[in-house]
């Protein structure tokens, strides 16, 4: 028997408050059962793009009979084993043709976005290694848009370890949005406020999460205490997604006593 959360967190503020599909040790729908009363969105984390990890048709239709019940909305985290950025062009027609298939399968859900993960693995030094990932990418994304995906703005693209700058030409050309991920940016070094400025009136979701001795997706009671009052002046002033990104029932359930505590 899993433990439940010990009050409701529904319509508690401005944002719609969400956490991911994997606090307890368990399948989506389990999962889901449990939070649903307690939250505006679920994150479904969809991070491996093996068929057998995906949701089927079948548990698609329990997602949204599930969001009706409960009203409950979805956010959907796309695959963190794929690359659409990859040297190799099978690998990133793989990527690619995944991507498509779970946006046209889990369009039923009406998702409030797909997060996409493109990350970069190269030296962050070298500007030609730099400028061919952007080429790659571009490509990638026009391809991804080509066919059937109506609104580009519903895919976010997050914030991970390079200068989120190298991205935001491809952002704006295809009208993509933003996932700022909070913990990313501490952990590696950047000004949040300054991304979250830049971005507001294009930033779909917030991933929020504590950061503790370069550890994240931890509970927002380890975020460096010189962080908390500009991360709530933040989110005061956005109407979004707020995702609690953390993996365990223990971290939740500390993270949303903390936030509660200092929105006050």
């Amino acid at each position: 028997m899993y433990p439940f959360l010990s009050k409701s967190y529904k319509n508690a503020y401005p944002f719609r408050l969400s956490t991911t599909s994997y606090i307890y040790p368990d399948h989506i729908i389990p999962n889901v059962k449990m939070l649903a009363p307690y939250l505006d969105e679920i994150e479904l984390l969809l991070f491996e793009s093996n068929i057998n990890s995906l949701p089927t048709m079948q548990q698609i239709k329990e997602l949204s009979i599930l969001a009706e019940q409960f009203d409950l909305t979805y956010n959907i985290h796309l695959p963190t084993d794929i690359s659409i950025s990859n040297s190799n062009a099978s690998v990133r027609r793989i990527a690619i043709d995944t991507l498509k298939k779970i946006i046209n399968d889990t369009s039923y859900l009406s998702p409030s976005t797909y997060t996409l993960h493109i990350s970069y693995d190269e030296d962050l030094q070298d500007r030609k290694s730099v400028n061919r990932w952007q080429e790659l990418i571009y490509k990638s994304v026009d391809e991804l848009l080509d066919n059937g995906i109506q609104q580009s703005h519903a895919i976010s693209i997050e914030t991970l370890a390079y200068p989120f700058e190298w991205i935001e030409e491809i952002i704006k050309a295809f009208k993509l949005s933003v996932c700022i991920d909070i913990g990313h940016l501490i952990i590696n070094g950047f000004d949040v406020k300054k991304v979250f400025d830049k971005h507001l009136n294009n930033t779909s979701i917030i991933h929020l999460h504590g950061v503790e001795n370069k550890k994240d997706h931890v509970s927002l009671n380890r975020l460096p205490l010189g962080h908390i009052d500009r991360i709530i002046g933040i989110l005061k002033t956005y109407y979004g997604v707020v995702s609690l990104e953390v993996f365990s029932f223990e971290n939740l359930s500390t993270s949303l006593t903390f936030l509660e505590k200092h929105w006050k």
